[in-house]
């Protein structure tokens, strides 16, 4: 397997095989081991000694069954330490049929300018993207795939990675070439806009098949591992008939639906943005109320939303997105809340992120809560780069220091996500002590602490919850190291014999005896590899704490976060 490596600073691109010890590693255990190895924790995230890594995971190219998820890693300009984040798509199946290992970007450019990276079969080059500056990413898209072919992938910034926002994405085509799937959480987007790179071409046209030292051994496990997901009640019949959005009453009604900036847990208007509401309307309009975010998914989450006229709107249209404009910012028209989806993948920009970043600029005055129409002006003023447009680009902890607001749910400066730790105790705990800054799916408590699955740990009460959040995020990292979707987790702790279907197939393909012990071996190194980058880049156990307004109590429940300091301190003893 193939290293590539583009100094961008010479305009040159070098080919190196991939080291022994980086054989059993891809997607995120790849980027969190090149950027510890190679990047200076306490450089600046968009200066020329961060890198940009960019790698599918250990199972993507095969038939495994969705497992087509990519990593990008690199410091991040908006958390200040190591970052992961990863996406759907069609890049890193055809990164992984192409024999490449890994992408890093390195250095900046020593002139103004963008430049495209172009991948196929054939080696790797650069070319002018002159012509695409300023440009958003539908039409990045179209005119890539215009002049490439219409079943190449493009990986684009918007004018939000231009800009160098904290919170712009790395938009990656889905299989309808659309750019929706996001690498979306940490500012991916600024640093690769720091290099000088605006959009990424693959083509894998005449790539060899994936190489598979048992093509028996792994379809008897990749088709067994597919039944259990598909089987699954979440994974095989839930998720694809409602989308991801099938949360928003479900966390309602357990009052862990974070509403008006975080102040209450339940919505009164959740029925009219829950995924029952959106699965109706996109039936209503003959969209697709299931859809792959990428080839060879077998869960089908995703979906395609038209508007009024039955035309496009958006894709993609996720329960944190729907959550973070609907009942954070008190807006409860699904199609105003699907227009700010389609501007922020336009744009290049974290939908998390911006949706709690509204809710502080709403706290802040700078708009009514409910008001849709001022949060569609407020993205397009992103796109234009404005001042005000650059304020609410760099994140909600950069505009709450603007507009002099206290109430900001944020961790490491990242925007928390769609559950109030309230309500659900556990995921609490992993927004606070994960090296990602908050994110829900660095240890997704809710399969256990709300959906009840693998076992039931009262969400409302701490016992349990940081050996709960430990486990998940230990398991987490090395599921970001397979390429498999985060959804698998459902099955994965449900059925027994699910992760070993895991460690055959991997067995089959790499010709290796792995345990169920060596997987877990793999995601506590990542964990301890990235906590020490942090630490380094001065990040400590201080940084490890959730806003002391969640010390108010949440109706309905009346609860706070009461896990204790002392308590989270002990996550990472193991």
């Amino acid at each position: 397997m193939k290293l590539i490596r583009i100094n961008m600073a010479e305009k040159r691109v070098t080919t190196e095989n991939a080291p022994d010890n980086y054989a059993i590693m891809g997607g995120r255990a790849l980027t969190t081991e090149v950027i510890a190895r190679e990047v200076d924790p306490t450089c600046h995230p968009l200066g020329h000694n961060n890198k940009l890594v960019i790698a599918p995971g250990l199972l993507s190219g095969t038939s495994a069954p969705s497992s087509g998820r990519l990593s990008i890693g690199f410091k991040s300009p908006l958390t200040g330490g190591i970052k992961e984040s990863n996406a759907g798509g069609t890049a890193a199946q055809k990164l992984a049929k192409l024999g490449i290992k890994a992408i890093i970007i390195e250095q900046i450019p020593k002139e103004e300018g963008f430049s495209i990276l172009r991948v196929t079969k054939d080696g790797v080059e650069l070319v002018d993207g002159s012509t695409l500056r300023g440009k958003a990413n539908y039409e990045i898209c179209a005119t890539l795939q215009k002049k490439y072919g219409e079943k190449v992938c493009v990986m684009s910034i918007g004018p939000a990675g231009e800009y160098k926002l904290s919170g712009a994405t790395v938009a990656v085509s889905d299989s309808e070439g659309r750019p929706v799937r996001h690498c979306g959480r940490g500012g991916g987007g600024a640093v690769l806009g720091s290099k000088g790179i605006k959009a990424i071409v693959i083509d894998d046209t005449d790539a060899p098949k994936v190489a598979i030292h048992d093509q028996e051994k792994f379809k008897e496990a990749a088709r067994d591992f597919g039944k259990i997901l598909t089987s699954h009640p979440v994974s095989g019949q839930g998720l694809p008939l409602y989308g991801t959005a099938v949360l928003i009453n479900i966390l309602n009604e357990a009052g862990g639906l974070p509403t008006k900036n975080f102040r209450y847990g339940r919505f009164d208007f959740a029925d009219k943005i829950s995924g029952e509401m959106v699965h109706d309307v996109i039936n209503e309009r003959k969209g697709k109320v299931t859809h792959a975010c990428h080839p060879g998914c077998v869960i089908r989450c995703s979906q395609v939303y038209h508007d009024k006229e039955g035309k496009y709107l958006t894709a993609g249209f996720e329960y944190e997105t729907i959550w973070a404009f609907g009942a954070n910012c008190m807006i409860d028209d699904i199609d105003a809340i699907a227009r700010l989806d389609y501007l922020c993948d336009d744009i290049g920009i974290d939908t998390i992120e911006m949706g709690v970043t509204m809710g502080v600029a709403m706290e802040g005055g700078v708009i009514p809560f409910g008001d849709a129409d001022g949060a569609i002006k407020l993205l397009e003023q992103v796109r234009q780069g404005t001042e005000l447009g650059r304020i609410i680009g760099n994140g909600a902890g950069f505009t709450g220091k603007a507009f002099g607001v206290t109430r900001v749910p944020t961790v490491k400066n990242q925007g928390i996500p769609a559950y109030d730790p309230r309500s659900v105790k556990g995921i609490g705990v992993t927004y606070a002590t994960t090296p990602m800054g908050a994110d829900h799916t660095a240890g997704y408590s809710v399969t256990a602490n709300i959906l009840k699955v693998g076992s039931h740990i009262d969400p409302l009460k701490k016992e349990g919850q940081v050996e709960l959040s430990r486990n998940l995020q230990i398991a987490t990292a090395a599921v970001d190291s397979t390429g498999l979707c985060l959804f698998t987790a459902f099955a994965l702790l449900d059925e027994p014999r699910a992760l070993q279907r895991v460690v055959d197939m991997l067995n089959a393909q790499y010709n290796l005896q792995l345990t169920i012990d060596d997987v877990t071996a793999l995601g506590k190194a990542v964990l301890k590899t990235e906590r020490s980058f942090n630490f380094k880049a001065g990040l400590n156990e201080a940084e490890d704490r959730l806003p002391e307004f969640f010390q108010e109590e949440l109706d309905p429940h009346g609860t706070v976060f009461d896990v204790s300091d002392a308590e989270l301190d002990q996550l990472f003893n193991f």
